[in-house]
């Protein structure tokens, strides 16, 4: 509990400054909503100019441009999505390599705790980290959702559209912390990171432009389709269960990697 509560602690201010970006991006894209829907119309006939890879890229749908929904799941969510991942994957890489990185390893593993409540104590913390966020950024959007949105809309679509930032940033997390079990050194944790989202954002935003339904399997950025969401009310089972299955796989080969992995002393 103590490690826990440490770790914790260290993560208190990037918690705070990522809940606050993403909490400030919601906040200036949603106050845009209202002058939006009202000129909805003729925005959508000037959007009619995009090629039509560049509005596939970003997801740009022109039947629901003009909802709250649409608006939020096209315009607004993209960003979102891409900085949660940022900060998941910052999460997940420092697990370990911060340690390294601070020699600080060798004396951690003196103390009297296994290597498994460290890892867990660890991966905990980060996962509370990202809770937080989610709660904070999910109570913010839906008060901006309800306070700029002209028409009714539906809170749960909504919410089920907002949840999935928390579902990617756990496969992001996850990549990051099998990241920094590997790697034998990590002398910064950003550049990991953006060198990891990236590129998969990339992937995500080829797809789309050349509608390749096969790439959605790569990336975890179009795991789930907020268009699908609106439709349907739910998720594909099919990259659920891939998620989750990564998510499982990536944990226990981090645990398996970190007993065996040898610990540089100072």
């Amino acid at each position: 509990m103590n490690m826990f509560l440490h770790e914790l602690k260290a993560y208190r201010k990037s918690t705070i400054i990522w809940s606050m970006a993403l909490a400030g991006i919601v906040i200036v894209f949603l106050s845009m909503f209202p002058a939006f829907s009202s000129n909805a119309e003729e925005l959508k006939k000037l959007l009619e100019n995009l090629p039509l890879a560049l509005r596939n890229a970003i997801g740009l749908s022109l039947d629901t441009i003009g909802s709250l929904l649409g608006f939020y799941s096209t315009l607004t969510f993209l960003y979102i999505t891409l900085c949660g991942a940022i900060q998941a994957m910052n999460l997940g890489t420092s697990i370990v390599s911060k340690e390294v990185r601070e020699k600080t390893a060798d004396f951690l593993l003196t103390k009297p705790v296994s290597r498994v409540q460290i890892l867990s104590a660890k991966l905990l913390a980060a996962l509370t980290s990202l809770v937080i966020t989610n709660v904070i950024y999910l109570i913010v959007a839906s008060l901006m959702a309800s306070a700029t949105s002209p028409q009714p809309f539906s809170l749960k679509l909504f919410l089920m559209i907002s949840a999935t930032l928390f579902l990617i940033q756990l496969m992001f997390l996850a990549l990051g912390v099998i990241i920094s079990v590997i790697a034998p050194r990590i002398k910064a944790v950003l550049p990991v990171s953006l060198g990891t989202v990236f590129p998969f954002f990339f992937i995500s935003m080829f797809g789309s432009a050349i509608g390749d339904n096969n790439l959605r399997y790569i990336t975890p950025f179009k795991f789930y389709d907020p268009a699908y969401i609106i439709k349907n009310a739910s998720y594909e089972a099919s990259f659920v269960l891939l998620e989750v299955g990564l998510i499982i796989l990536a944990i226990a080969a981090s645990y398996v990697i970190y007993l065996k992995k040898d610990i540089d002393s100072v």
